[in-house]
């Protein structure tokens, strides 16, 4: 009876331990999902931004807290594994222990299933956790060629920028080159207009002496009383100064 009781008692630990490995399994499944579709997610935010405001879908899970819901969901699953896999080997030194009789058989069925069972669990596991795994290594190889081509776009937009800048700098340069020979131009034709202006008046005084002679005469001869009395000035400044040399050395 005791024995018996044994037996029960494994079978309905196994049992226990199957039905939450299992939902442990559904979850881990839907957590890849969401783990994959959030590293997308993530990894195109910039791209597709305007989609993520409009999306209802959008996975809700950031890269940290996938990663560390992963591994704890992993962990929890593997010492469930274990513990699962320490039942069937009790259940399987049962079996061995008791005497042979038609009741073996099905006791021999029944272990064969509950390991049938902790087999597939872990097929599963393995199997969902190397495609986790997988992604997880090409989400990052995809995000750190994503980053150096980001890194790239930016450096190429900056240079761009600055080559827009120089650009901006060179016409303003032009510009103001244009203004400045727009200045000189101007004074230059207003130089040219006086010129011709006061020639025109040189013409015009030209003509009005050889017109009128006396006039012309007369301002020859004004001419000249202006240069003899300056040279009398002149000389009668320099016979003072002289004198007065001559009073102060003696």
């Amino acid at each position: 009876m005791a024995d018996g009781n044994r037996w029960e008692d494994l079978r309905k630990q196994a049992r226990q331990l199957e039905n939450e490995i299992d939902l442990k399994l559904v979850s881990f499944s839907k957590l890849g999902t969401n783990y994959s579709g959030s590293r997308e997610y993530h990894g195109n935010s910039i791209e597709d931004a305007s989609d993520h405001e409009k999306s209802d879908t959008a996975p809700l899970l950031n890269k940290a807290n996938s990663e560390h819901m992963f591994e704890t969901m992993a962990m929890e699953i593997e010492q469930l594994l274990a513990r699962l896999t320490q039942v069937n080997d009790q259940m399987a030194e049962y079996t061995q222990n008791i005497s042979v009789n038609s009741h073996n058989s099905a006791l021999l069925h029944t272990l064969q299933r509950h390991r049938d069972i902790l087999q597939d669990y872990s097929h599963e596991f393995q199997k969902t956790k190397a495609n986790i795994t997988a992604c997880a290594e090409r989400e990052d190889l995809l995000g750190s060629v994503r980053r150096d081509i980001d890194a790239y776009k930016n450096a190429t937009q900056r240079r761009t920028d600055l080559y827009l800048k120089e650009n901006e700098h060179i016409r303003n340069s032009d510009r103001l080159l244009d203004e400045q020979i727009s200045i000189a131009m101007a004074t230059k034709e207003n130089l040219q207009g006086q010129r011709g202006t006061f020639n025109s008046i040189t013409q015009k005084l030209s003509n009005m002496g050889n017109r009128f002679p006396v006039i012309n005469s007369l301002i020859q001869k004004v001419n000249l009383r202006k240069r003899r009395d300056a040279i009398i000035l002149g000389f009668v400044i320099g016979i003072c100064v002289v004198l007065l040399l001559i009073y102060a050395f003696h």
